[in-house]
């Protein structure tokens, strides 16, 4: 399906948020995001919506719509209930998976393993973690977990602005795959619930 103007702009807007280009709390006026796209004041207000229901902006009484805030309490709002919803999209993907689901994990892997910057790593992280709950089936549930990726990327994006990214092993994601492929679907499910609250921990450390 074809990308929709109000897409687009939500889209853009919210890779410059994910990426820290937007700050916290800066300003989004429709006027001038209208302009910058070329659009009308229609689109510019879906995009606002869509990014409201992605959780990268709030709409502040007499302030308008700014970028939303990153502090420990948000941090851990989303890490709680992607822990939550990620942890159900595995339980019902897991025995789904085929040899075809397991060559596209590893290709993600692999591009997590050969990235050479936060960009190329970040991508590829998202893909793997897409990759092991898509077999569940549930458009609803997946969209739902597209949004909480796109808010732990953002997360992501932050905390190695602060303490630094270096290339480094997939560790996290080999044990989850190697417990999938084995079938030990429980020890799969816990193990990316623990890989998905140390981000938390992850992100407190660097903020110290």
């Amino acid at each position: 399906m074809a990308e929709t103007v109000a897409e687009r702009i939500a889209n853009v807007i919210g890779e410059r948020i994910v990426s820290g280009e937007l700050a916290p709390g800066t300003p989004l006026r429709q006027d001038h995001v209208a302009e910058e796209f070329d659009a009308s004041h229609v689109p510019a207000r879906e995009a606002f919506q869509l990014l409201r229901s992605r959780g990268l902006v709030v709409n502040v009484p007499r302030r308008g719509v700014r970028v939303s805030p990153l502090d420990p309490a948000s941090v851990q709002e989303v890490v709680e209930i992607r822990a939550a919803l990620e942890t159900l999209a595995l339980t019902l993907a897991a025995p789904r998976m085929n040899a075809a689901c397991f060559d596209r994990i590893e290709r993600a892997l692999l591009a997590g393993d050969q990235a050479q910057s936060i960009v190329d790593w970040e991508r590829a992280n998202r893909a793997f973690h897409r990759e092991i709950v898509s077999p569940c089936k549930m458009p609803r549930l997946l969209s739902m977990l597209d949004d909480l990726q796109l808010a732990n990327s953002r997360i992501i994006f932050s905390a190695t602005r602060s303490a630094g990214w270096k290339p480094g092993s997939s560790l996290a994601h080999r044990q989850i795959v190697n417990a999938l492929r084995k079938r030990e679907f429980e020890r799969a499910v816990s193990l990316l619930r623990a890989h998905i609250r140390n981000l938390e921990r992850t992100t407190g450390e660097a903020a110290g």
